[in-house]
């Protein structure tokens, strides 16, 4: 992109990734526009203006802005929301709930090197960098995507046809996985799957809730306080170590974020857990979300007309992926209400898979929930090591 955008200002370009994200949230609060937010997540428009902004030169391509939202409110985010994690809860949904979790997050670290093995000579030569960076959106969400990316470099033009693959593929796969809610009777009594385990993992459950409180001052300064220190701290201790691998794999931002991830889950033993009752999580979310406009506004999308093939791969992806759920599904008779949420917890994440749950199972969406926050845990660590089998694809 020749254009250097219409606002050059770090600040109003700040203002105006805010007020995007602020009118998005704020328009899919409206009763009237309920179904169409239902069909296509904030998470979508909060990628796709941005980008739409700078493709007709309202922003820039590149501003500090972005680079400061990507080093520091990424290590951030991920540090409240691994504080966060309730993994007692966890623990509680069941051997059956976890292993088909693992089991997507292997069917996405397998169908990634296939389909680039496919698809290589039709895609540019970087284009392993493009799907290391959504190997991690689909294994646990958006701040996955953009640590991997950073940790392998992905450049800013590759930025366009992923986000629009993530979205579409994965979206679209998030439909089929809706439609055939309405087949999981004729499914689980044709292959006698263990239904029992669903109540199981209810009653586990049944007294999984926090207590919340609202938020107030004292509190949200600490969960600031705390999130920035821990994040600077982690950006600053990431820098002083190498970089590891020939390409990339392990970046001085791979660091960081393995840091504040590790740090965080051992943190989420401790008292500092209850910030989750005054909305701990909630604050690392709005960060996240913060970042999501930051790397719209990095993408190319004229990058799009590569798209066809990104496409066909995406495909091919997402069907090793379901593959392998359904095979350890037969193996372990798993009902489908297990193998959707455990796809959906890994390629949509924490915003899909409650809903895919709740069309199941009305009452099971915590469910839902609790088995994408197994996907953010296993994202770092998976998608760097499908990052590395991608770039062994490509030589």
């Amino acid at each position: 992109m020749e254009h250097t955008g219409l606002i050059q200002d770090p600040m109003v370009v700040f203002a105006y990734l805010a007020s995007v994200l602020g009118l998005v949230f704020w328009l899919s609060s409206r009763p009237q526009l309920a179904k169409l937010f239902k069909v296509t997540p904030p998470v979508i428009y909060a990628y796709f203006i941005p980008t739409i902004s700078t493709t007709i030169g309202i922003l820039p391509p590149a501003s500090p802005v972005y680079d400061w939202i990507v080093r520091f409110l990424l290590p951030f985010a991920l540090l409240l929301l691994m504080i966060t994690v309730d993994l007692k809860s966890v623990a509680k949904l069941g051997g059956i709930a976890l292993l088909m979790v693992v089991a997507g997050t292997a069917g996405i670290m397998m169908g990634g090197p296939v389909a680039l093995a496919v698809f290589g000579p039709l895609l540019p030569d970087d284009a392993w960098m493009g799907f290391a960076a959504l190997s991690g959106s689909w294994i646990g969400g958006t701040a996955n995507m953009v640590a991997i990316a950073e940790s392998v470099g992905t450049p800013d033009a590759m930025f366009g046809p992923i986000i629009v693959v993530d979205t579409v593929v994965g979206y679209g796969w998030m439909g089929v996985l809706l439609f055939f809610s309405g087949w999981q009777t004729w499914y689980d009594k044709k292959y006698n799957t263990r239904t029992q385990a669903l109540e199981e993992t209810n009653q586990r459950l049944a007294a999984a809730q926090a207590e919340l409180h609202p938020v107030s001052l004292p509190w949200l300064a600490a969960i600031l306080g705390i999130g920035f220190a821990g994040a600077v701290a982690a950006v600053n201790l990431g820098d002083a170590l190498p970089a590891l691998g020939d390409p990339t794999i392990i970046s001085h931002t791979t660091w960081a974020v393995l840091i504040v991830v590790t740090v965080g889950l051992i943190l989420s033993f401790t008292p500092l857990y209850h910030l989750e009752e005054h909305g701990a999580s909630k604050v690392g979310y709005l960060a996240l979300y913060l970042l999501l406009t930051a790397i719209g506004a990095r993408a190319d999308l004229r990058a799009v007309l590569d798209a066809p093939a990104f496409f066909a791969a995406g495909v091919l992806w997402i069907f090793v992926h379901i593959c392998v759920l359904l095979l350890v599904a037969r193996l372990i008779r798993a009902p489908m209400f297990f193998v959707a949420t455990g796809s959906m917890a890994n390629v949509g994440g924490p915003v899909s898979a409650p809903i895919v749950a709740g069309v199941y199972h009305p009452a099971m969406a915590p469910v839902g929930l609790l088995m994408a926050i197994v996907g953010y845990v296993l994202g770092i660590y998976a998608g760097l090591g499908t990052a590395y089998l991608l770039s062994l694809v490509a030589g």
